[in-house]
């Protein structure tokens, strides 16, 4: 008779082989699919809790980024509108300060220049009132609108503790 599996050494050899590469396999399809080495607390504790923090200021990261996005375009809409309103010699503040210089002259028609004003004041009014963006106009403060603007501005981690920095804008 033979002997049996219990028995046979070469075979429980084989066996063992086999449960260790099967468990390696394992092991490296979960790397594959999750993209970590560590995956898990059971993994490497240490390794995982520097992981998972790490992770989670990688959010915070593209979260800040981001808000510096919407920051950086709420400025520049602002700085559009603001420099439309300031104007150049067609049109504006400047257009506005050379009619009345003009309108001093003699024998001038004050009607007309008094018409060009009112039509380049209702322009600037428009163009403070458009200057919008995510909610948010500083031109065309209201009574509604918040005396100051908190804009993103960093991100940072002492130890365990994450601080978000921002630049507070006074709109008066």
């Amino acid at each position: 008779m033979g002997s049996s599996l219990l028995t046979n050494s070469a075979a429980m050899t084989a066996l063992q082989t086999l449960r260790n590469v099967s468990s390696n396999l394992q092991t490296t399809e979960n790397r594959i699919s999750t993209g970590q080495r560590v995956s898990t607390a059971s993994d490497n504790a240490a390794y995982w809790s520097i992981a998972t923090s790490m992770r989670a200021d990688n959010a915070a990261l593209s979260a800040v980024s981001d808000s510096l996005g919407l920051s950086a375009a709420t400025v520049d809409t602002e700085y559009t509108a603001l420099t439309a309103v300031v104007g150049d010699k067609t049109g504006g503040l400047t257009k506005l300060q050379s009619l009345l210089v003009e309108a001093k002259t003699a024998g001038i028609d004050r009607s007309k220049i008094q018409a060009d004003i009112t039509q380049i004041q209702q322009q600037m009014k428009n163009t403070a009132d458009a200057a919008t963006f995510n909610g948010v106009n500083w031109l065309s403060a209201t009574a509604s609108t918040p005396a100051t603007f908190d804009l993103v501005s960093s991100f940072s981690r002492v130890q365990s503790t994450p601080t978000i920095g921002s630049i507070t804008l006074t709109i008066s």
